[in-house]
This record gives C-alpha cells, structure tokens and sequence, in this order.
C-alpha cells in the first residue's frame, strides 16, 4: 500500500513538473526578458503554491493594487456603506452642506439638495459653510507622477467631488477661422493656448494638452490638427473651486438669494436641523473601481475606510494604517512590500507576485468574496473590454497599467475544473504594451489549458 502511495506521489511530481515546464517555455519564447516577468499561481481551496516565476521579487503592481486595498475598506466600511451629502439650516438661518466625499455626486444632486431647500421657505440664508471635515487637505498622492496630472483617469480626490472632477473641452473647427473655437463646459476659469491646426483631408483628430507650468497652472497648450468637432474630458486643478463654482450655479438656478461667499466651517452639534440629504450605494462605487478601474473613486474609498478606521479624517496614513492591521487579520505577509495608495497610481508601490497570491487565496475563503468577484471584470467587461475573450466566464480579473508596467490578477478556472488565484507582473521598459498585454495572456492560455 506505501509502495502504490509512493508512486502515485511520484506520478503527480512528474505530471506538475511537465506542467512548470509548459509553462516555463511560454515564458521564455515571449519577446520580453524574463527576469522582468513575475508570475505566482496558487490554489485557491489549498493555497498552495502551482506554478511559480520570479514570485519573490518587488514589482510595481500599477492597478491591481485596487484588489487589495478595496476589499480592505468594504471590510472596515461594510456592504450596505453609502455615500452621503447632507443639507442642514441652523437657528440662525446658516446653512451648512456636510460632505460625504460622495465620488457619484452630482451636479443634478446638488441642485435637488438646494430645491428641497427653497421648497422649504430656505430663501435668503444668512451665510452658507461646507463642512468637508472628513478628509484632510491633501488632493495628491505619494509617487504620482507629474504626467498624469492631465489624464482623465487621474483627477484630483478630496471631499469635494462632483460629476467625478471633469471639465468636458469641445474643439469645434470652423471654415472662417484659422485655429478651432475651445468650448469648456461647465465653466471653470482656466485659459488655452490654442495652436491646433484645422486639416479637412484628415480623417481622424490627434489633439495633445499640455499643462503650461511655466507661466500658470491654469494654462493648457493645445496642439495637434482636426477635421471635426472632437471632445475630450480633462480633470480639474482644483476641485473645491470647482465644486463651489457648481454650487454657485445650483443656488443662482434656484432662485435663493445669496451673494456672499461661500466659506468653510465646521457643522455645529447642536441648535441645527437636516433640511435633506442625497446618498449614493457603495456597491456602484466598487463596480467602478474593480471593472472600470476608476482611481478617484479608488482612492476616495480607501480614504473612506481610513477615516472610519482611525475615527478622524480621512488621511493616507489612517488608510494605510487600517490596511496593514487588515493584513495581520488574515495573517498575511507584508513585510517585504510597499503600499502608498488606494489605486495603484503611484510608482513607490512594490509588491511580490507571492503576496498578490496569499492575499487572493485568503480573500477567496473571506465573507466579502462574493461581493468583490461578482464586480469584478470577465473577459469582455471593463478593462478586459476588448481582451481575455478566449477564456470567456472562467475568468475574473484585475488589470493594471502604468509606463514600463502591466499587470493582471485574479481567478481562473481551467479546462479540468480547477479555480486558480494568480498574479503576472511585467515591469519592462524594453516591450510595448502590447508584447506585455500578449505575454499576460499566453501565460494565462497555458495556465488554462495545461493545469
């Protein structure tokens, strides 16, 4: 009986080393130096270790972090959280709007806040405060990089979040003109250097922003040529400025008569009362942040969860703090890896393959599992949009992308029925994106086919 035992052991060692070997050789016919390429899989019943390559070397995780910070904070901020924006009037007729961080806010939310307060014979405030007391003032994170500060996917976060921080700019080309009219909507004051060029042979607009430093953070230069109306979306440099802008709008519309400006201040904890309050589920934020890999609404939540576990405002440091006791918790691992923030965006963020997959294998046996993976992305979804195809519903997934870096985390259940938690990370300035998304998922084939 030892004897059969024994050799069955043996027969399994062989097939699971001819599998490595498999998948080794992917690796190695890939375009990419394989030192650069770090790759653990695990099961996610055993946690123990399939397959791995390089799994212990520090890599930059870029958007797949959100798949470790954003479970933490639904652990600590709850399924059923909502974001809420609260309207109060004091005795004193002062009123004060008590942000929630809100990063679904709207514009047509805060103007139904303002109505509710006409219809309630709130005509002519004394004074008007907002309360953003909930987080602290910094709107930027560790290692982001000065490049991202016109990327659309990079607005600002803070308190003061509304219709997710963006300008929306039209470049309207006209037959009588030399350069294209600039239409930004809504108003903000900011001013374009206008150097785009009109070209009706053209039969598609390359248009580039560039953030004018040198003479004002305000001023973008536009260049590039266009043949038709094109928008684009730009975040804006200041998001409290913008926010008051838009509540500005919203108490004009309504008809309330205020016209002084409008400041900041702590709400009272006494002598108010609630005039009407707009809230908005979690569970939309978390299919944003897993699917669409949305880094506002990433780092608002883990700023969230920060203040609530600390009992103060939000702060990267609560939230990293709330984090690390979260990953004690569930005893994994974390002392040979740097986070800095809740999206991923920062460069400063190192971690191993080896971590990426504990950490999946203990969130698989977790009570919010089935909260993450039902919003997580499947091949054709999100990020995985037009990718992963041929794995259809037997993946669930987590991408990232920054310069030099693609990553992709999640689970895979194979051809034989297996469910396999996994991690790539490709940090190489040397291959294109697209060698590293392709590498991503010839690896991802093998795994598939062969284990």
């Amino acid at each position: 009986m030892r004897k059969l035992i024994s050799l069955f052991a043996v027969f399994c060692l062989t097939i699971t080393s001819t599998y490595a070997e498999t998948l080794n050789k992917t690796i190695g016919s890939l375009k990419i130096n394989d030192g650069a390429i770090s790759v653990s899989v695990k099961d996610t019943k055993s946690g123990g270790q399939v397959f791995q390559h390089n799994k212990n070397v520090p890599m930059n995780p870029a958007s797949t972090l959100k798949l470790v910070t954003l479970p933490a904070s639904i652990n600590t901020l709850g399924k059923d959280y909502k974001f809420e924006t609260t309207l109060y009037k004091s005795v004193n007729n002062d009123l004060y709007l008590k942000l929630g961080a809100d990063p679904l806010l709207t514009y047509r939310d805060v103007r139904g806040l303002i109505d509710t307060a006409k219809e309630k014979n709130i005509i002519e405030p004394k004074n008007f405060y907002i309360d953003s007391s909930i987080f602290d003032n910094n709107e930027w994170g560790e290692g982001w990089q000065w490049d991202d500060d016109l990327n659309p996917f990079m607005p600002k976060f803070s308190a003061y979040n509304i219709d997710g921080n963006l300008l929306n700019v039209k470049i309207i080309p006209a037959s009588n003109i030399l350069a294209p009219k600039i239409d930004i909507k809504p108003y903000y004051p900011m001013t374009f250097m206008n150097y785009i060029k009109i070209d009706y042979t053209s039969k598609q607009n390359i248009i580039n922003f560039e953030r004018n430093k040198t003479i004002a953070p305000n001023i973008i230069d536009l260049s590039g040529t266009v043949s038709s109306s094109s928008v684009r979306n730009i975040p804006t440099p200041n998001p409290r400025r913008y926010f008051i802008l838009r509540l500005e709008d919203a108490i004009k519309n309504s008809k309330i008569r205020y016209y002084k400006p409008i400041k900041n201040a702590v709400l009272p904890n006494q002598k108010i009362y609630k005039v009407e309050s707009v809230s908005h589920e979690i569970v939309d934020a978390v299919s944003n942040i897993l699917k669409n890999s949305n880094n506002m609404t990433a780092e608002t939540v883990f700023k969230l969860a920060g203040g609530v576990y600390a009992n103060s405002a939000g702060s990267a440091q609560n939230s990293i703090n709330m984090l690390n006791d979260y990953l004690d918790s569930k005893n994994i691992n974390h002392e040979n890896i740097k986070i800095v923030d809740g999206s991923g965006v920062s460069k400063n963020n190192l971690v191993t393959a080896d971590f990426m997959t504990d950490y999946l294998v203990k969130l698989y046996g977790d009570d919010n599992y089935e909260f993450i993976n039902d919003n997580m992305a499947s091949a054709g979804e999100g990020t995985l949009q037009n990718r992963m195809l041929y794995f259809k519903d037997n993946l669930k997934a987590k991408t990232g992308t920054l310069s030099n870096t693609s990553a992709i985390c999640g689970y895979l259940k194979t051809r034989k029925g297996k469910l396999y938690a996994f991690d790539i990370m490709i940090n190489d300035p040397k291959s294109s994106d697209f060698e590293k998304k392709n590498a991503e998922e010839q690896i991802l084939r093998t795994i598939y086919a062969n284990y």
